[in-house]
């Protein structure tokens, strides 16, 4: 696989703040689901009712081009990873994005139905198109997270917090994505589902449609899935465990880390519990925030590799080989 780089990233995370324990929604959930929602290890999240899922991304593609010292005219292209629940029908989120930006001359489009896992896609598209034209040079990926219905708390699974992620996509930058591996089953594609037909917004719930399923049979398999691909990206990139300076994850809970953890024999980055306290789950835009915060805390200067896990209840599990730093008699690759 060729590899392809991050040349800048960046996250709109609003100010308002609102603690876990303050959310409205709490008061109708019975003692046990309360109990399970404040032991998830979230303690606040940021939360802009006024920001859709489109100014979320449109907010963080704007940072990230400024980080890269691009103006919107020198996108070649824009990929949105789709969100949760669109605003209207039949409009396209990608092309108001580009609007939002002013990227006239980007081609733009969209991408997902992979839940927090929908990334890999966006990414993958993004190494297409630059490996396929010679003349695109930088691909903006962006999304928006926000909850698809009212209530910020999924149960059993996590709490939904706003953010906006852009990714600015090129052959060359300070991080480099070695390889993605990747997978997918049809047998869980309605276990989470918010019905929305013939019912006001106030009303929508997401719902899991067979908790036992979700906590022991789905964990099962995410469990082989996720071993399956630990051992296939090292083996097929020529590594050794030991290579391997940070391990990152999505932040749905701190259950979730522990089990990743002892799933794969690995010590799961700080960053991932730290911002899953902050801000709780992030959808698609967890992974690399972890990923940024572990190496900004660090001040990586010589070459560092990464792991980066994901897994979706869609479901959809993957796993990226990530490097940045400097390389052996080579130049930075971390700004």
């Amino acid at each position: 696989m060729p590899s392809f780089a991050l040349r800048a990233a960046s996250w709109y995370l609003p100010t308002r703040s609102v603690a876990v324990g303050d959310l409205p929604e709490l008061a109708a959930l019975t003692p046990v689901q309360r109990e399970s929602c404040l032991a998830l290890g979230i303690d606040r999240i940021r939360a802009d009712d006024e920001l859709d899922a489109v100014e979320l991304g449109v907010r963080s593609g704007r940072q990230a081009l400024a980080e890269a010292g691009l103006s919107p005219d020198e996108l070649d292209a824009l990929i949105v990873i789709d969100s949760r629940a669109p605003e209207a029908f039949a409009v396209s989120e990608a092309t108001r994005t580009q609007a939002l930006l002013g990227a006239g001359r980007a081609l733009a489009f969209s991408v997902g139905g992979l839940g927090c896992t929908s990334i890999v896609p966006g990414l993958l598209a993004a190494r297409g198109l630059l490996y396929a034209d010679p003349d695109i040079r930088h691909v903006l990926v962006t999304h928006g997270s926000k909850p698809a219905a009212p209530h910020r708390y999924r149960h059993p699974v996590t709490v939904y917090g706003d953010c906006g992620q852009a990714l600015v996509v090129a052959r060359e930058g300070p991080v480099r994505i070695l390889d993605i591996v990747a997978q997918t089953s049809g047998a869980y594609w309605d276990l989470f589902r918010v019905d929305f037909r013939d019912r006001p917004y106030g009303q929508w719930r997401e719902e899991c449609t067979d908790i036992p399923r979700y906590s022991f049979e789905l964990a099962m398999e995410t469990r082989d899935r996720m071993r399956g691909l630990h051992r296939r990206i090292l083996e097929r990139n020529g590594r050794l465990p030991s290579d391997i300076r940070y391990h990152i994850t999505q932040n749905m809970s701190a259950g979730s880390f522990r089990f990743q953890a002892d799933a794969l024999g690995i010590a799961i980055d700080d960053a991932c519990p730290d911002n899953l306290r902050r801000y709780g789950h992030l959808g698609p835009n967890d992974v690399l925030l972890n990923l940024y915060s572990a190496l900004a805390r660090d001040g990586t200067a010589e070459s560092a590799e990464a792991l980066v896990f994901n897994a979706s209840p869609s479901a959809s599990w993957s796993a990226m080989l990530v490097e940045s730093g400097v390389r052996p008699g080579g130049r930075s690759h971390f700004l």
